[in-house]
């Protein structure tokens, strides 16, 4: 059996997670009030991309549990669209993620979303699934429905334990 490959967990920010797609937040984003100035809009905190024949945009919400023990070995990309996750429930959760293309193991970067984070992986990034700190964690995903493969699927040949950073 292969040992596992660690990878400490950085902070979700714009800047280093612009490669794999778009992180949703409202830290530092540029708003404007509506509503009669009751409400603070963060528009167009990320877009959406839809490719391929007839593409539709929904909205799901995927209940999510932890991963026991914490080893990824699977990687998966959706080719057609973009895929965004926000967190309904405050909690934290992991983004393992791979540049898009020929998939290469030795890019993967692990990235710790707050529980106030979401993000959107662009078309083609690959990711490992729903990573979850803590059980029973929702999200709304933004995704594509349509015709056509929209999910490939690699194992690792080497699985990655992401670790916590410590400070």
């Amino acid at each position: 059996m292969t040992m596992p490959r660690e990878i400490v967990a950085e902070p979700l920010t714009r800047e280093a997670f612009a490669r794999f797609g778009e992180v949703i937040d409202t830290h530092g984003a540029e708003s404007f009030p509506i509503n009669q100035g009751r409400t603070e809009r963060f528009h167009a905190l990320a877009g959406v991309e839809l490719l391929g024949d007839d593409p539709r945009a929904i909205l799901s919400i995927f209940r999510g549990q932890p991963l026991e023990p914490l080893e990824i070995t699977l990687m998966e990309r959706h080719p057609l669209g973009s895929q965004a996750f926000v967190p309904l429930n405050n909690q934290p959760f992991l983004a393992v993620v791979a540049p898009p293309g020929d998939f290469d193991e030795s890019a993967i970067r692990v990235f710790l979303a707050r529980g106030d984070q979401g993000l959107s992986y662009r078309a083609g990034t690959w990711h490992a699934p729903l990573l979850p700190l803590e059980a029973d964690a929702d999200y709304l995903v933004v995704d594509r429905q349509g015709p056509g493969n929209n999910c490939d699927e690699t194992l690792l040949a080497t699985p990655v334990r992401p670790l916590l950073p410590t400070s």
